[in-house]
């Protein structure tokens, strides 16, 4: 069986929190570990950030949905939007030994994506852009 649970916020930063404590949430009621819990905070807050700061950029923010899955083999975060299509595409690891004034300020979040999702896949539409990221479960409590 599969528990689904949705959310929906207006695509601004002050929803990044909200965000964040439904997924917390949900997962608890699943008996999700913390470090588990955390990567997918991490993943779902980097996705979001870059929608609103790139997909909606020039425009009057839109929404976000996420959907959070629990199957017994994984957990599917869908997060869709309707902004500018951007395509998540893995970056090299940035380099976290070069000095501050030397370093990227950009391409950290997609580089932690990848680093804590199992599977990262992207669509767009001509209606919207849909991201899904797969966790799986490791150990029976996912801990």
């Amino acid at each position: 069986m599969v528990n689904s649970y949705k959310m929906t916020r207006a695509a601004e930063l002050e929803a990044l929190p909200i965000f964040r404590d439904f997924l917390d949430s949900v997962c608890k009621e699943h008996g999700i570990g913390s470090e588990f819990r955390y990567d997918l905070k991490l993943a779902m807050d980097e996705a979001c950030t870059n929608i609103i700061t790139h997909g909606y950029a020039g425009m009057n923010p839109g929404s976000i949905m996420m959907e959070v899955q629990f199957q017994p083999s994984h957990i599917r975060l869908s997060i869709t939007d309707f902004g500018l299509a951007f395509e998540p595409v893995e970056t090299a690891a940035p380099d976290v030994n070069a000095l501050l004034e030397d370093r990227v300020a950009s391409g950290f979040g997609l580089y932690f994506i990848y680093q804590t999702m199992d599977e990262v896949e992207y669509r767009t539409t001509v209606d919207c852009n849909m991201l899904t990221l797969v966790k799986r479960r490791h150990a029976p409590d996912a801990a």
